[in-house]
Order: C-alpha cells, then sequence, then structure tokens
C-alpha cells in the first residue's frame, strides 16, 4: 500500500440539493450546516496559512 492510497480522496465537486420543498426550519437547518462547514474550511485555511508563514520565517536567509 503506497502513501497515496492511505489518504483521503477529495470528494466531488460540491452537489446542492434540491430545496424547492424544504420548509423554513429545514432551510435554516441547512443553512447552519453550511455556515460550521465554511468556519471549518477557514480555520483549516487559518492553520496552513499560518504554518505556511513559520516556515518561510524559519527558512528565510538572514537580511533578505
Amino acid at each position: 500500500m503506497s502513501l497515496e492510497e492511505d489518504l483521503p480522496r477529495r470528494s466531488a465537486a460540491f452537489q446542492p440539493p434540491v430545496i424547492d420543498r424544504w420548509d423554513v426550519e429545514e432551510l435554516r437547518a441547512y443553512i447552519a450546516r453550511l455556515q460550521a462547514e465554511i468556519a471549518r474550511a477557514e480555520a483549516e485555511i487559518g492553520k496552513r496559512q499560518a504554518h505556511r508563514s513559520a516556515a518561510d520565517a524559519f527558512f528565510r536567509r538572514p537580511g533578505g
């Protein structure tokens, strides 16, 4: 088994559900789930940017 096989696969492109017949509470719950997922993605971006900044600072040449 290779390292690539161990990594989780990216999911297919986002397919929004058909919401035409959802009531207001179902729509609000859906929005809350989407907002939670957005917050999770933004937190991951923040972690990756911090990691990259730390690596850049570590490997930056003095005086450069």
